[in-house]
């Protein structure tokens, strides 16, 4: 039974979420809506519906007259979901509200209504891409990653493949003696695995620790590519380069040799002329990195690729994301968790969704287009970006400012423009894009 308690609690929450909606549904809401918005709540894993709240700050309660008859509704909605649905009347000081408790989908299976798979994209109701469906039927198959990719070994193959010595260093250990202390410990990361003929090595201990990926059949297309390009387009390659060693074991290596080929760069500061690159370290670190562990390597044939340009470096890999582009700022789902937790402790990346907020305010630091998390181009001036870049720098600079605790405001927002305050009224307040900037940048971060 919802409380009046619980429901203040959740209207105080910052933001409506995967598992929170409101509706103000003042005097009713369409029955057919109310069914699409219990299907995609409950593909998302399940949550709350509440109607009689305004979905914008304040969150002001303004009570509902729908849905009269809750227990009627709650026979209905059974009937034509096909799952259970709990639906509270709670009679709050401020008004009635109405509580749908949604269950989440079972795992490897999908609520449709009417042959339609449905999730919220911000304010609306869309129909999942065939990635995501793909995704969840295949919950209930063994993880790609944990299945064997080479078997039937020597515990001294096992070491020839693997490497080892950098693999306890990054984990800050000294090397055993033994060869049978090495197996014992990779046995324990479930990363090899004894069986009546021999060993055998896991997915993800060959992805992470192998000596030469190429060693491994079914993993050697999924090896990082650098390629470079002459000028600003694809039409003359200057190398193309194909990594050879695990991720955990050749990240170093990987990273040194990408900052090698990123164009250097000439600033103006302080009066002084200086020299950098394109993007920095810390920033290629954390796109590389995201890129790797993201990944959906149940896509064949294709593998993470950073390509360089004299004006740009992008930054790519297989799969559809799964948390949605608006919310890369302030939310975090890995694809594959195991693999993401070893290169945390690792030290090579974070499971803290800080990774991007970095390459955003980099952005911010050097008045870049706003990264669209795949192409980083070159410093740009506000009347020179389109109409879409300005809205999507508008849109992230508000979301990063609110997870830093901060407004934005007009000032920040021509700091993060790299605009003197000379140039407010006309390039902020009277054009029509520099507005359509402010609101939809604001709604977007509401959502």
């Amino acid at each position: 039974m919802t409380t009046v308690d619980q429901i203040d609690r959740w209207r105080k929450e910052p933001s409506e979420t995967q598992r929170l909606e409101f509706k103000e549904a003042k005097n009713q809401y369409p029955k057919d809506k109310l069914y699409e918005y219990c299907v995609a709540i409950a593909n998302e894993g399940g949550g709350h519906l509440l109607l009689g709240i305004r979905d914008k700050a304040p969150r002001d309660i303004v009570g509902t007259h729908a849905f009269e008859d809750v227990i009627a509704l709650t026979s209905q909605l059974f009937n034509t979901l096909g799952f259970r649905v709990d639906v509270d009347e709670v009679q709050h000081p401020e008004g009635r509200v109405v509580v749908f408790t949604i269950p989440g989908r079972p795992r490897g299976s999908v609520y449709n209504l009417q042959g339609k798979y449905l999730m919220r994209s911000g304010e609306s109701l869309v129909p999942m891409s065939e990635d995501q469906l793909r995704r969840i039927f295949a919950e209930g198959a063994p993880d790609w990653l944990e299945e064997t990719a080479l078997d039937g070994l020597a515990s001294e193959k096992v070491i020839e493949l693997l490497d080892v010595q950098t693999y306890f260093e990054l984990q800050a250990r000294a090397l055993p003696t033994s060869q049978s202390g090495i197996l014992d410990r990779l046995i324990q990361e479930r990363f090899v695995r004894e069986t009546p003929s021999g060993y055998s090595i896991s997915r993800l201990g060959g992805v992470l620790l192998a000596k030469r990926l190429e060693d491994f059949p079914d993993l050697y297309r999924k090896v990082p590519r650098v390629v470079v390009y002459e000028g600003s387009s694809k039409l003359t390659t200057r190398l193309d380069q194909v990594g050879s060693k695990g991720y955990a074991v050749g990240f170093q290596g990987l990273v040194k040799f990408v900052m090698a080929q990123v164009p250097r760069i000439e600033a103006l500061k302080d009066a002084l002329r200086t020299e950098g690159t394109l993007a920095p370290e810390s920033v290629m670190r954390e796109l590389i990195a995201n890129a790797l562990v993201h990944q959906d390597f149940g896509i064949s044939g294709v593998s993470t690729m950073i390509e360089i340009y004299d004006d740009r470096v992008e930054v790519s890999n297989p799969g559809i994301p799964i948390v949605a582009i608006e919310r890369f700022i302030d939310g975090y789902q890995s694809r594959n968790e195991r693999l993401a937790d070893c290169m945390r402790r690792f030290g090579i990346c974070e499971e803290r969704s800080s990774g991007v907020d970095r390459v955003v305010q980099w952005a911010e630091m050097h008045q870049l287009p706003a990264p669209d998390f795949r192409i980083a181009r070159g410093p740009m001036k506000f009347s020179g970006m389109a109409c879409d870049d300005r809205v999507r720098a508008c849109h992230q600079h508000c979301v990063l400012r609110y997870v830093m605790n901060q407004n934005m405001t007009n000032q920040s927002l021509r700091e993060r423009f790299g605009l003197p305050e000379a140039e407010r009224v006309n390039a902020l307040e009277t054009a029509s894009v520099g507005n359509l900037c402010i609101e939809r940048g604001a709604q977007l971060a509401r959502a």
